[in-house]
């Protein structure tokens, strides 16, 4: 099923604009592998929200991995929720579904918030923390830079929402680089908190949600 989604990507996905054309040959290696490592992060039967979906990556490849999660493809773009909605009836995926909103907008509650190449972690943060219920998960993939974001937001993980916050990483000896995750934890009592660190952050602006 991974195989066919690949196909989508590299045929309707750059026709639309969500993937470039320079990625097609590149798909596995640097899109796909990562997103299919993230599954093995992720508990069993849980309900997952991908923020930012895009173009289903990696929301998609969980989706098609993992027929016991539960995915939203949470997207603010009509043009890639509609490609994400027609990847799911092409796909024939019944464990996914489609959300036009922005993170803030959405009352959704999940056990695990993904992002992929949304946003700098402390916007990312407010926005996803949010969603998750009490000691829900973060899941956002990250690249070298991972530990200097995470060091930057440390102290103000109690106030974004989150009791708990490290570095985790995927497929060390089977892929060149390694798929590394930031994953925080949301606070048992934090939410409230987490809400208004959104606003905060919406006042200095919203780049990088929709891929």
């Amino acid at each position: 099923m991974v195989e066919r989604f690949a196909v989508l990507l590299a045929g309707p996905g750059v026709e639309r604009g969500l993937i470039g054309p320079r990625e097609v040959d590149r798909l596995w290696d640097r899109h796909l592998l990562n997103c299919g490592l993230l599954a093995e992060a992720i508990g069993p039967d849980r309900l997952v929200c991908d923020l930012g979906s895009g173009a289903g990556l990696p929301g998609i490849v969980l989706a098609a991995m993992r027929p016991d999660l539960r995915v939203t493809l949470l997207e603010p773009l009509l043009r890639r929720t509609e490609f994400l909605a027609e990847a799911l009836d092409e796909l024939g995926l019944s464990n996914a579904r489609v959300v036009r909103s922005r993170a803030e907008d959405h009352e959704g509650r999940y056990d695990t918030v993904t992002a992929r190449a949304v946003a700098p972690l402390d916007r990312l943060a407010a926005w996803a923390l949010p969603l998750c219920r009490p000691g829900g998960e973060v899941l956002a993939i990250k690249g070298e830079r991972a530990a200097a974001e995470l060091e930057a937001v440390t102290g103000q993980l109690p106030t974004l929402g989150a009791s708990e916050g490290e570095i985790r990483q995927y497929g060390v000896e089977l892929v060149t680089p390694v798929l590394t995750v930031v994953r925080l934890v949301a606070a048992e009592r934090a939410m409230r908190q987490a809400g208004a660190g959104a606003s905060s952050v919406r006042r200095r602006g919203r780049r990088g949600e929709a891929r």
